[in-house]
């Protein structure tokens, strides 16, 4: 489709009458469209792919994480905490500074951090440490120019009922989340351990009333239980977060092409991060990386065609 382009010369020196029909052409365009060809301006042409380094970024200092993300034009990272990256709340103030100016410069964005803080333990004082420990990293976010910190449910306490633990959770991300929405952070709650199951986070979520906090979707086996990959993505896609962990896109242990058609379809604009384990020299990791770079853009052309 052909499109036509105003100057700022063209605007100032056209007529109130001129102005008024193009804008008129413009609605009645749009209006009869069919929604299929309105998609082909999805908000999805944004989405990114990056990296969490979780297994493939672990033994890779800060420099280095964003060297090989450029290599491999990757745009974004997630920092696992406790990993030679070295960012962590004990950073002063000006070594937080540094970290925002570092990534600023590089054209790398800095995600936030993937912590493992968790809210199941049926013992209060345990719950506290880890909301507490939650803030601190939220507070390093913030510092450090990322949006967000991941953490975890993390499981169902066999003698505990399972919906005072799902309450719990949700009470827990409802206080992290107030916390995050002072200082502009995003809360990204991790589908993950016992607590996958599809339905079990669903759970969750629909009890978590800030809207800051937003689910991590994370590539696990549970996602294709019954009712399936589709049905199960459409019960809390109204509520991801701005990541999504994924495989590397050639792997075939997920249907990740799957996943992003219909991330792609829904308008999701936010980070695919890809996270994976095994032991692989660091050649190989940025040669599969590269390869997943050049897969996503691919599909991401193939998808805006429609």
């Amino acid at each position: 489709m052909s499109t036509m382009k105003i100057t700022r010369r063209d605007f100032i020196g056209s007529s109130l009458f001129a102005v008024t029909a193009l804008t008129g052409a413009v609605v009645g365009l749009t209006s009869s469209m069919s929604p299929d060809i309105l998609k082909k301006r999805s908000p999805a042409a944004k989405m990114s792919l990056g990296l969490v380094t979780y297994m493939w970024g672990s033994d890779w200092d800060l420099n280095t994480l964003i060297a090989n993300c450029r290599k491999t034009k990757l745009t974004a990272l997630e920092l696992r905490v406790e990993h030679k990256h070295g960012v962590s709340p004990s950073l002063t103030a000006d070594e937080r500074k540094a970290v925002k100016k570092l990534f600023a410069k590089s054209g790398v964005t800095l995600l936030g951090f993937g912590t493992n803080f968790e809210f199941h333990s049926p013992d209060p004082d345990v719950v506290r440490q880890n909301i507490e420990g939650a803030k601190e990293y939220l507070l390093l976010s913030r510092d450090c120019g990322s949006s967000g910190v991941k953490v975890k449910p993390n499981d169902l306490p066999k003698d505990v009922a399972e919906e005072k633990t799902v309450a719990q959770i949700a009470q827990s991300l409802n206080e992290l989340g107030r916390f995050a929405a002072e200082i502009g952070q995003e809360v990204r709650l991790e589908v993950h351990g016992g607590c996958a199951k599809i339905a079990i986070i669903k759970a969750i979520i629909d009890q978590v009333t800030e809207k800051n906090v937003g689910l991590c979707w994370n590539c696990n086996p549970q996602d294709l239980e019954s009712p399936g990959l589709a049905a199960n993505f459409a019960s809390v896609r109204e509520r991801f977060g701005r990541t999504v962990h994924i495989r590397e896109l050639e792997s075939d242990s997920y249907p990740t092409k799957e996943l992003f058609d219909m991330l792609y379809s829904t308008d999701y604009d936010g980070y695919l991060l890809i996270e994976e384990g095994g032991t692989l020299s660091a050649e190989e990791r940025i040669k599969r990386l590269a390869r997943s770079a050049e897969l996503f853009a691919q599909w991401k052309k193939d998808a805006a065609k429609i």
